[in-house]
């Protein structure tokens, strides 16, 4: 394997800033280097919106060219079209490092293959190739076009990445969440900063069920939208045995919303992307289900309730500062109960 891992981790750690948010599309990143300078690292923002690999081009362009014609295009078929009148060759002499395997079809956005194909870059290293159906097939694209294509860069941290587009096309993709202070406290009003907050809404705004415990609705009395990046509310699993609530509770009054009161989780099968919020009964209660979890971590101590009842060994995929917090992207990695 040619290139440099370096250039490939830039393009990874630049996608985890967006995993979560970009369903139902798949979190990517991408890293254009020239002659060992980096000129630019894109990556995929949200569902719609230009792929990791335009996103870095325009970059690359604007670095290499000065025209600054392009910088005001952020559509993703703009941007395209701009770059295949203009490109000029500027990208003979340039390696580019890619999470995920170009796209070869047209469909919100063009194909990121084609256009790979038009500015015939000298490498292009992929880490993971794409299962997706409809969007497979982009190293053929390139293959055929003359340029070097390897594949396999940070294979398991590119899989890592992938996991929850892989997940929730096939089935559905569960994620818990929450939040806690140094000292492993969960209670006692706020405790993410607001950068913190804004990046749960936004994961809200793109989930089509979120899971919350009987006690948090009754005792917070939440609303669980999306407002702080004006997105909308999903809809909402009660999870208790008792499906006495006061229906004044904000939760309730979310307008298209469809909230359920259930003991059970058999309403997770009828949704793909779930969001799970809850303290140490929900966190015990959903063990067995849950794909990935994700946790911000305030630097202040206070409050009394713990995580205590289970014990779980995660691997930690990503952690990013904040403003102030930490998150950390975990996945299992063993499981004991009361410390056994």
């Amino acid at each position: 394997m040619n290139g440099n891992k370096k250039y490939m981790k830039m393009a990874l750690d630049a996608a985890w800033q967006f995993q979560g948010l970009t369903y139902p599309n798949p979190a990517v990143g991408c890293t254009i280097v020239q002659n060992g300078a980096v000129l630019a690292v894109g990556a995929h923002a949200k569902a719609g919106k230009p792929h990791a690999e335009v996103m870095a081009l325009k970059q690359a362009y604007l670095a290499l060219s000065n025209d600054i014609k392009i910088s005001p295009l952020i559509e993703s078929h703009d941007i395209h079209d701009y770059l295949l009148k203009n490109h000029n060759n500027l990208f003979k002499t340039c390696d580019i490092y890619t999470t995920l395997e170009p796209c070869s079809h047209l469909g919100k956005t063009p194909s990121c293959a084609s256009l790979l194909q038009a500015m015939s870059p000298r490498n292009i290293y992929i880490s993971q190739i794409d299962e997706n159906e409809e969007a497979k097939d982009g190293r053929k694209l390139l293959d055929q076009s003359g340029i070097n294509v390897e594949v396999g860069m940070c294979k398991e941290e590119g899989a890592n990445l992938l996991r929850p587009f892989l997940k929730w096309t096939k089935d559905n993709f569960i994620m818990y969440k929450w939040a806690q202070r140094l000292d492993g406290t969960i209670d006692g009003g706020l405790i993410s900063d607001e950068r913190s907050r804004i990046k749960v809404h936004a994961i809200r705004n793109v989930s089509d069920l979120l899971v919350i415990g009987g006690n948090t609705v009754r005792e917070d009395r939440p609303t669980l939208d999306a407002r702080l990046v004006d997105g909308k509310a999903p809809d909402v699993l009660i999870y208790s045995k008792h499906s006495s609530f006061d229906k004044e509770i904000p939760l309730f009054k979310i307008k298209d919303r469809n909230v359920f009161i259930e003991d059970n989780f058999e309403k997770l099968k009828s949704y793909k992307n779930i969001l799970i919020e809850g303290g140490p009964s929900m966190f015990e209660a959903t063990k067995d289900i849950v794909d990935r979890y994700l946790c911000f971590v305030a630097p202040k101590t206070g409050g009394k309730i713990k995580f205590s009842e289970v014990n779980l060994n995660f691997n930690i995929l990503q952690s990013t500062k904040l403003d102030n917090d930490l998150m950390i992207w975990m996945d299992k990695k063993e499981r004991s109960f009361n410390g056994n």
